[in-house]
């Protein structure tokens, strides 16, 4: 009977080349449940540079919404509203 940590060792783990960092990561999976794969570099950026709160708020709802035809779109379209929303506060604290 061989040791888990021998089998482990000889085994070959593919690693996604594509995900070094966490943000990458988060912006493939966003990409691939908005099924918009074409454009997974910009969703990439946007998780490197955008708020994630904003990110996870604009995700949930796309994914809440059953007439979305292309969610890539309604995301981004909720994520611009949900910036402009947070600007106007800011400008409202003031």
């Amino acid at each position: 009977m061989e040791k888990i940590s021998k089998i482990l060792r000889g085994r070959k783990f593919n690693r996604d080349y594509r995900c070094s960092h966490e943000f990458q990561a988060y912006g493939n999976r966003l990409a691939e449940e908005l099924g918009d794969k074409k454009h997974r570099t910009l969703y990439i950026k946007l998780a490197k540079t955008e708020d994630r709160n904003l990110l996870e708020t604009a995700r949930e709802s796309v994914i809440s919404s059953r007439a979305a035809k292309t969610k890539g779109r309604l995301f981004m379209w909720k994520l611009t509203q949900l910036k402009k929303e947070k600007v106007e506060k800011a400008a409202k604290q003031e």
